[in-house]
């Protein structure tokens, strides 16, 4: 019965701790809820134009070194036309 009795207190912990993690994946959804997704809805343009900003800088740095760097040589082993 020893055997028994410690499976089942095995399985208690493990039920205990299934509901322990239940409401803490509650408590973590309630506060992205309330505090982050108002947040992400109040800044998220802001943060769309700076990173907007950043790609446009990206993109005319990349438009600039393919302008002024010299043609890409084909490697050595590249078949010949």
């Amino acid at each position: 019965m020893s055997g028994e009795s410690s499976k089942h207190a095995w399985e208690q912990r493990v039920s205990e701790a299934g509901s322990r993690i239940e409401e803490e994946v509650r408590r973590v959804v309630n506060y992205i809820n309330s505090e982050v997704v108002p947040e992400v809805r109040t800044n998220g343009s802001d943060a769309l134009r700076a990173a907007a900003k950043e790609l446009q800088k990206l993109a005319d740095y990349m438009d600039s070194r393919r302008s002024s760097a010299p043609p890409p040589r084909p490697p050595e082993d590249a078949p010949k036309p």
